[in-house]
């Protein structure tokens, strides 16, 4: 499978008593799809999956399935603690005929390069579909080292990695000397020098609510390779990437910024708690800016 575009790890709409809101979803949905992203992850931190039993992913998982309809791919998320559980979310994700699997470290238990691969490729061996890995040592702790790479080198399912360490120097390692698995840019205040690299999709929680903004400087460094109009575009989109990741309300952010396009996405499940209102007006600020800054750059109205 060719990873090219914007993926967007969608969010997981809830009622104020934090049950699924189904019509909400199915909106989001329709939103992403006629915006123009390339794919939906399901399951993604973005999702709140670390917040859900095991029965609501799998339900959850069908749903967006059933929602998409094979209008775009479907990608899986199979974060868990155990590697029985991630093989559990990535049989059912074939099951029902997901296109592809995220695959990530198991969180807390601190594993080594060959015990991260073990795990890979045992989720590989009893799914056999595409997989993104998904490096992301800020929550997991370790990374997916040489050896982890190396090791996962035994199958060619292993086609693309979002990498989200934030250290250049694992860029140009990723780049340089493992060409055979795409780079995904899964750091988006780094998008620019990704897309410098090569990467040729990106994983970004701000499409949820700004698909046309991260499509845009997609198309202008990895189809148009305008370096030029994407510095543009990324010095417009900079200000509202702060807010989301240094913030410390991420999730929250993503949702609310979902709700102004006029989808209820929901409070966050606890531990976390819906932006105040003082958060909620930056957040609006910062992204109306954007959108006007990136209308100029680009004659397209947002």
């Amino acid at each position: 499978m060719q990873f090219e575009g914007i993926y967007t790890p969608i969010v997981t709409p809830y009622t104020d008593d934090f049950e699924l809101n189904e019509t909400a979803l199915a909106a989001t949905v329709e939103f992403l799809i006629s915006s123009g992203v390339n794919g939906i992850i399901v399951a993604g931190t973005t999702g709140e999956y670390y917040a859900q039993s095991m029965e609501e992913r799998f339900a959850l998982m069908e749903q967006i399935k059933g929602l998409i309809a094979g209008r775009v791919p479907l990608i899986a998320g199979t974060g868990a603690m155990r590697t029985e559980e991630s093989i559990a979310y990535a049989t059912r994700a074939r099951n029902l005929g997901a296109d592809a699997l995220l695959v990530a470290t198991p969180p807390y238990a601190y594993p080594t390069g060959r015990e991260i691969a073990l795990h890979a490729l045992a989720i590989d061996r009893a799914a056999n579909l595409p997989v993104m890995l998904y490096n992301y040592p800020g929550r997991m702790s370790v990374n997916m080292d040489e050896e982890t790479l190396d090791r996962l080198g035994r199958s060619p399912n292993f086609c693309a990695i979002k990498e989200s360490s934030g250290d250049p120097n694992r860029l140009h390692m990723l780049a340089r000397d493992y060409p055979h698995i795409a780079l995904s840019c899964g750091m988006d205040d780094q998008a620019l020098e990704f897309f410098a690299w090569g990467a040729r999709s990106w994983v970004c929680a701000g499409s949820n609510f700004a698909p046309e903004a991260h499509i845009a400087l997609y198309q202008a460094c990895a189809v148009e390779g305008d370096f030029t109009k994407g510095r543009a575009i990324m010095s417009a989109m900079l200000p509202l990437m702060r807010v989301l990741e240094q913030g410390g309300k991420f999730i929250q952010c993503i949702k609310y910024g979902l709700t102004l396009r006029g989808i209820d996405a929901g409070p966050p499940r606890r531990p976390l708690y819906p932006l105040n209102k003082d958060d909620k007006r930056e957040l609006a600020q910062v992204i109306r800016t954007m959108n006007t800054a990136i209308s100029n750059i680009t004659g397209n109205a947002i």
